[in-house]
């Protein structure tokens, strides 16, 4: 039987709230119901917003919560060589291209594209193209902002009829109830920007990375990452990556159906912690008693 090896994934950019304790606590109790493994792993790879005192703050909470995980911890702002490896893979398989556009050209050059749409999962459902090597070469030698972006079509290319057979399989829930083996349909992106110019690579790239090297078997997240599933499965086909099971839980909420966000502070752990609350106390008030 293969060993259940599951990940709590937050980024520092804030302190931990109650959706992010559901989640982490989510995790650890699969990984002990299945006599298994969780690992801990900080999403810092945006340097300008993830501070080391909301990691600590992270490895606090957890710690309070009883939440054990395995080592090492993985930083993932000490792994850009394996995201730029995984990136110039990509590129010999001339699947990738610059896109210099801003969101705004985005925005309209997907307006005016009655087949796509602008409600991807991440924004406009953009399909471009490259730009010709001098017009390219010209903006890189003024410095110009660019991300890179998928192509769709030269990925289904890539694959040939494997493309249409790419499937996931989801042990939890999606927003609308998806469950069992699901067809994954990644063009619900358009051409999906996997790197930036500044990050040399996305959420979307470092996670496939990252929950490879991490024997990630099963990957548990809440249900408002499920759409990046259908990427996240054609990066996997494309970099020949092992497809994890998905498991997709609800998200908790506040009186007003609203999510918990990190700007609400009195929700976050800290917070609640210094008001006299227990761990048990948590595990009543997002359902987990």
């Amino acid at each position: 039987m293969t060993e259940f090896i599951t990940r709590f994934a937050p980024s520092p950019t804030g302190f931990l709230h109650l959706g992010h304790a559901y989640s982490a606590l989510y995790a650890y109790d699969a990984a002990r119901a299945a006599n298994g493994r969780l690992h801990l792993r900080i999403e810092d790879i945006d340097r300008t917003r993830c501070k080391p005192d909301f990691e600590t703050a992270i490895i606090e909470d957890l710690n309070w919560l009883g939440i054990e995980w395995d080592e090492p911890l993985l930083r993932q702002s000490q792994r850009f060589d394996a995201y730029h490896s995984a990136l110039a893979r990509l590129r010999e398989k001339n699947i990738v291209y610059r896109c210099f556009k801003t969101r705004k050209e985005v925005a309209k050059a997907a307006a005016q594209a009655p087949h796509l749409g602008a409600d991807g999962p991440e924004g406009p459902q953009y399909v471009g193209a490259p730009l010709s090597d001098g017009e390219e070469n010209d903006l890189l030698e003024k410095g110009a902002a660019y991300a890179w972006r998928l192509s769709l079509a030269r990925a289904r290319d890539a694959l040939g009829g494997d493309f249409s057979k790419l499937i996931f399989h989801e042990e939890g829930r999606g927003p609308q109830g998806e469950r069992g083996s699901i067809a994954a349909t990644p063009e619900i992106f358009g051409d999906p920007v996997i790197a930036r110019k500044d990050f040399g690579t996305s959420y979307h790239l470092s996670s496939v990375i990252d929950d490879a090297a991490q024997n990630i078997t099963h990957v548990i997240r809440g249900e408002d990452l499920f759409a990046a599933t259908h990427l996240h499965r054609l990066l996997q086909a494309l970099l020949d990556l092992p497809t994890p099971r998905y498991r997709h839980h609800r998200l908790i909420t506040d009186e007003n159906g609203r999510r918990f966000a990190k700007r609400d502070q009195a929700v976050t752990l800290r917070a609640l912690r210094d008001n006299g609350a227990t761990p048990a106390d948590i595990r009543r008030r997002v359902g987990l008693a």
